[in-house]
């Protein structure tokens, strides 16, 4: 890649606030434009096929010219139950109660659109939650936290307090794989150098 080739600016197309936080921790400012996709599942998909699917779908949906399109899909998968964001209050707890002293498994689907097309990858991550009762889940869903989340927590929130212990990347829990995304940022053919984009040719520094 030519060294004098411009950064592209990063777009973000989801209005998730966790991913735009994650971005922005990692010293980026990204334009966030959601995108409208379809998120059926289809005959015979995977999880991990539906969430790597549609970060693609996403990411492809709002692709433009001098941009690196970024899109990201998360479930929740316990044994045969693939978990959303929970439909109401008993949904939530009823979720919440079938996840407590159990491990589970959250998928996070992330995708990069660019110049050369879309790059995509799923982070996987195994979650153990702590034993809790249904006054515990009342209590936390009662706060509002959970009900925009896939399998009605947020790590990142007060639902800390029920998770026990986490095997893998904590971002992908959050909704948004750094390191998975650090990954397909280089196969797009730049590198995060701590907020700045720079061509992977151009190796001053670390």
């Amino acid at each position: 890649m030519d060294k004098s080739a411009a950064a592209p600016r990063l777009v973000l197309a989801s209005a998730s606030p966790r991913r735009a936080d994650v971005l922005r921790q990692l010293g980026f400012d990204p334009s966030i434009r959601p995108a409208d996709v379809d998120e059926t599942y289809l005959h015979g998909e995977s999880p991990a096929e539906h969430v790597e699917r549609l970060a693609r779908s996403k990411a492809a949906a709002v692709a433009e010219p001098g941009a690196l399109v970024i899109g990201g899909d998360t479930v929740v998968v316990d044994g045969p139950n693939v978990l959303v964001k929970p439909a109401g209050v008993e949904e939530a707890v009823d979720m919440l109660l079938g996840l407590s002293g159990g491990a589970h498994d959250v998928l996070s689907g992330i995708a990069v659109a660019g110049l050369h097309g879309v790059v995509s990858t799923v982070a996987r991550t195994r979650v153990r939650m702590r034993p809790f009762d249904e006054a515990t889940a009342r209590a936390y869903v009662t706060t509002g936290e959970p009900l925009d989340k896939a399998g009605g927590y947020g790590i990142q929130g007060l639902g800390a307090a029920l998770v026990e212990s986490i095997d893998g990347d904590y971002y992908a829990v959050v909704g948004f794989p750094v390191g998975a995304f650090l990954g397909l940022l280089e196969e797009a053919g730049w590198r995060s150098a701590f907020g700045t984009l720079v061509p992977l040719d151009d190796r001053q520094g670390p």
